[in-house]
């Protein structure tokens, strides 16, 4: 025999219910719509927002990632640039004679 989970709130109260002829809805009961970051299924649905949290804080991190990545790629092209530009300034520096912060730039590196 296959026990039922019944999940309940651990606050004590439901998402959403009909009393005293009005809908008495919980505030953290929230629409979520997207993708799930884990199955990569489309998700559209109501529940609670803590019980969310786990799978927005999974997003969340994948996001971050992608971000660092871009960030790390930028800079490698922007050092890859910056020695590119050292090396013309240091070429242009030997055909046109060396003014006095060229030579301080090229004693530093």
């Amino acid at each position: 025999m296959e026990l039922k989970t019944v999940l309940t709130c651990p606050l004590g109260h439901k998402c959403q219910e009909v009393r005293d002829g009005a809908i008495h809805q919980c505030s953290w009961f929230t629409k979520l719509a997207g993708k799930n970051p884990n199955t990569g299924e489309n998700v559209d649905e109501f529940a609670c927002a803590m019980s969310w949290l786990p799978v927005l804080l999974i997003e969340n991190a994948q996001q971050q990632r992608s971000t660092a990545a871009a960030v790390e790629s930028f800079r490698n092209e922007m050092a890859e640039a910056n020695q590119h530009s050292q090396q013309l300034l240091h070429a242009s520096a030997s055909v046109f004679g060396t003014p006095h912060f060229v030579r301080a730039i090229g004693k530093a590196g």
